[in-house]
C-alpha cells in the first residue's frame, strides 16, 4: 500500500481522526478567538496608553502656564504700594520720636495690606507681610502656630539681604513656619525698591494659598487615583494633591528619562504611567502620575466579558466538534475496518449508516458494492468461469480495496490538514464512482459515462498524487452522439490504472492523453468509436510488445498475468463484438505507449443490451 502508518516515535498523522478534528478545531478555532481577544486588548490598552502619553503633557504644559500665569500676577501685588504717597511715606520713614506715630503709622499700613490684599478680591493670599526698617506691617487670614513667627520673619529677611526687584519663592519650611489652617502655601518675597530715590524700602512677603493649583490641575484630571505635584529643578515639592508630601523631595526626578514627555515607571508600586512638564521661566515641574490600571480599566471590563463570552462560546463549540467529529470518523472507522476484511477475502460485511451526506452515499455504495460482489461471484461460479473473471476484474479493479483504502488514507491526510473542500470532493468523486460501478447490470455505458469515469478516476489519481499525475481528456464528438453512443463498460480505467502503475515506477511526472472521435472505415463501410489513450511512460520493448499482441489474439483466459487488465479489456470486446475490434498496441521505450481501443458504433440502449444478452448465450 501506498500509505502505511508508522508507529515509530511521535507522529500526528497515526492519532485518529476524531483526535485530528478536535485538535485542528483548537488550532483554528479556540486559539485564534483567544489569540484575538488578547491581541485586542493589549492592542487597545496601548493605544489608550499612548494617547494619554501624548495627550497629557500638552495638558500639563498648559496647566503649568496657567499656574505660572497666577504666579505671575501675584508678583506684581507688592507695586500696589507705590499706588500710595501715604503708604511710601510711612516705608521712607525711618525713626520716631513718639510711640503714638509708630502705632498710627502701623494702623493706616496693616489696614491698607489687608483693604489691598487679603480681601475677597486676593482669595489665594493668605497673609501680606511688610518688613520695613525693623518694622513689620502684616495682615493675614490665619495666623501662624508658631508663637515667634514674627522673630523668624525678621530673622530670615535680615539674613537673606535681598537686593533687586526679582521675586523669590520660598516654602513654609524655609521659614519654620506653619498656618494654623494647615493649607498648603507658599511665600513669594520681593524686595520693595524706591526707584525715585534709589533706595530699598524694605522686604514683602505674601504667603499664597497654593489650593489654587487644584482649580487649574483638576480640570485636566478628575481620576482620584491619579497624583498631580509640582516642584522644583531640585525635586521639592511645592505642591502635592496629597499635601502630606508637600516639601518632601522626589528621589526619582533623578531617573526620570525625560522632564517634557511621558513614560513608564514600575518603582514604588505597581506600573505606572507618569507625564512630566518643565516651565521654560521658573523651572518648575509639573508631574501627573497614574497607574496603568487606571486606564485600562473600562477595557478590562470589556475584556472579562469578553472571555467569559468565548469561553462559553468555546466550550459549545467544542461539544459541536466533538459530536461532528464522532459522527464523521465513527463510519470512516468502520467502513476502513470492513475494507480490511473485503481484502483479506471477507465479503459477507454490512455497513449501516443512516446519514445523508457523502460518508452515507459512500457507505452504501459500499454496501451495495459488496452485495453486487457476492452476487457476480456466484452467479459467475454457476455459469462461466471466463465471464466471470472478466467482469469480475474489472469490477474489482474499480473498487480494489487497495484502491479504496489507499483513497481513505487520502480523505484522511486532507482532513489532517483542514482541506474540507478536497475531501467533500473525494468523497463525492468515490461515491460516483461506486455508484457507477453497482448502478446498473448493463455491461454497456454510454461514451459519456465511461469518460466521466475514468475522469474521476484520475482525478482522484492526481489527489492522492499531485503533480506526479498529468491527465487530459478530449473528446472529439457531438455531445448528442456522446449521451446516446454506448460502450462496454469498464474499458478505459483498467487501461489507465495499467499506465499509471509501470508510469510512475520510472517517471517524476507521467501524463496521460485520452482522446474519443468517430473514425469511418472503408471496408465495412460503418464508422466506429476509437479511444487513444497515450501516455510517455517508460514504453514496451519489442519482443514483450509482441508478447503482448499475440496473447490479445488468443482472446482466452491465461490467468491474471501482469497485463491482465489489458487481456481482460481486449477479451470482453471481442467476445460481445468479434475479432475486428479490440485493442492495439503502439510503444517506443523511452518514449511512451499508446493503446487503442476500437468498438462499434451502437446507437441506444437496447441495441447495447442485445449485444450483452448475445455474448451471455455465446
Amino acid at each position: 500500500m501506498i500509505f502505511k502508518k508508522r508507529r515509530l516515535g511521535f507522529n500526528f498523522r497515526d492519532y485518529p481522526i476524531a483526535y485530528k478534528l478536535i485538535v485542528t478545531y483548537g488550532l483554528l478555532t479556540v486559539l485564534p478567538l483567544l489569540l484575538l481577544v488578547y491581541i485586542a486588548y493589549t492592542q487597545y490598552a496601548r493605544s489608550v496608553e499612548d494617547q494619554i502619553g501624548e495627550y497629557m503633557p500638552r495638558f500639563l504644559y498648559q496647566a503649568n502656564a496657567d499656574i505660572e500665569k497666577h504666579i505671575d500676577e501675584l508678583t506684581t501685588l507688592p507695586d500696589m504700594l507705590f499706588n500710595s504717597e501715604a503708604i511710601l511715606a510711612i516705608l521712607r520713614r525711618e525713626s520716631y520720636e513718639r510711640t503714638s506715630d509708630f502705632n498710627r503709622d502701623q494702623y493706616t499700613l496693616n489696614s491698607y495690606l489687608a483693604r489691598t490684599y487679603t480681601s475677597g478680591r486676593n482669595a489665594d493670599v493668605l497673609g501680606v507681610f511688610v518688613i520695613s526698617n525693623d518694622r513689620l506691617f502684616y495682615s493675614a487670614k490665619s495666623g501662624f502656630l508658631e508663637q515667634d513667627w514674627s522673630e523668624r520673619l525678621g530673622a530670615y529677611v535680615t539674613k537673606a539681604k535681598t537686593t533687586g526687584s526679582q521675586a523669590r519663592m520660598l516654602l513654609p519650611d524655609e521659614l519654620g513656619l506653619s498656618f494654623e489652617s494647615r493649607v498648603p502655601s507658599l511665600f513669594i518675597l520681593k524686595p520693595i525698591s524706591d526707584n525715585d530715590n534709589r533706595k530699598n524700602l524694605g522686604t514683602m512677603l505674601i504667603a499664597v494659598d497654593l489650593t489654587f493649583i487644584d482649580s487649574i490641575v483638576r480640570n485636566f484630571e478628575r481620576n482620584e487615583r491619579a497624583a498631580l505635584w509640582v516642584m522644583a529643578s531640585s525635586g521639592k515639592v511645592i505642591y502635592h494633591t496629597d499635601h502630606k508630601r508637600i516639601g518632601t523631595i522626589d528621589e526619582d526626578k533623578a531617573r526620570y528619562p525625560t522632564l517634557n514627555g511621558s513614560f513608564r515607571t514600575s518603582s514604588a508600586g505597581p506600573p505606572k504611567l507618569v507625564s512630566v512638564n518643565q516651565s521654560a521661566e521658573r523651572g518648575w515641574i509639573l508631574v501627573h502620575s497614574i497607574p496603568l490600571k487606571d486606564l485600562t480599566e473600562r477595557t478590562d471590563l470589556v475584556r472579562n466579558v469578553a472571555v467569559f463570552v468565548i469561553i462559553g462560546v468555546i466550550i459549545v463549540t467544542s461539544i459541536i466538534a466533538v459530536v461532528i467529529s464522532y459522527n464523521i470518523t465513527r463510519p470512516l472507522k468502520k467502513l476502513s475496518g470492513l475494507m480490511k476484511s473485503v481484502e483479506m477475502g471477507d465479503f459477507q460485511v454490512d455497513l449501516k449508516v443512516q446519514s445523508g451526506d457523502e460518508v452515507g452515499n459512500l457507505a452504501r455504495s459500499f454496501n451495495s458494492m459488496i452485495a453486487t460482489i457476492r452476487d457476480l461471484i456466484q452467479k459467475n461460479y454457476q455459469i462461466e468461469i471466463r465471464q466471470k473473471d472478466a467482469e469480475l476484474y474489472a469490477l474489482q479493479s474499480q473498487i480494489n480495496p487497495h484502491f479504496m483504502y489507499n483513497t481513505l488514507e487520502t480523505i484522511g491526510m486532507a482532513v489532517e490538514e483542514g482541506d474540507n473542500e478536497q475531501v467533500v470532493d473525494m468523497v463525492t468523486l468515490l461515491g460516483r464512482m461506486l455508484r457507477f460501478s453497482v448502478s446498473s447490470q448493463s455491461k454497456s455505458v454510454t461514451v459519456a459515462e465511461e469518460m466521466q469515469h475514468v475522469r474521476d478516476y484520475l482525478t482522484i489519481q492526481k489527489f492522492r498524487f499531485e503533480e506526479r499525475i498529468r491527465f487530459e481528456i478530449v473528446q472529439v464528438m457531438d455531445d448528442e452522439d456522446l449521451h446516446t453512443l454506448y460502450s462496454p463498460k469498464f474499458i478505459l480505467q483498467p487501461i489507465v490504472e495499467n499506465a499509471i502503475k509501470y508510469g510512475l515506477e520510472t517517471r517524476k511526472a507521467l501524463d496521460i492523453h485520452i482522446a474519443a472521435s468517430q473514425e469511418f472505415v472503408a471496408r465495412s463501410g460503418k464508422r466506429d468509436i476509437v479511444f487513444r489513450i497515450r501516455d510517455n511512460g517508460p514504453g514496451i520493448p519489442a519482443e514483450r510488445l509482441d508478447e503482448m499482441e499475440q496473447t490479445l489474439k488468443k482472446v482466452g483466459f491465461e490467468g491474471r498475468s501482469a497485463h491482465f487488465g489489458l487481456i481482460n479489456v481486449n477479451a470482453r470486446i471481442v467476445m460481445m463484438h468479434g475479432p475486428d475490434y479490440g485493442l492495439q498496441l503502439h510503444s517506443i521505450v523511452g518514449k511512451g505507449t499508446e493503446v487503442i481501443i476500437r468498438i462499434p458504433m451502437i446507437r441506444g440502449e437496447g441495441n447495447a443490451n442485445a449485444a450483452d444478452q448475445n455474448v451471455n448465450r455465446g
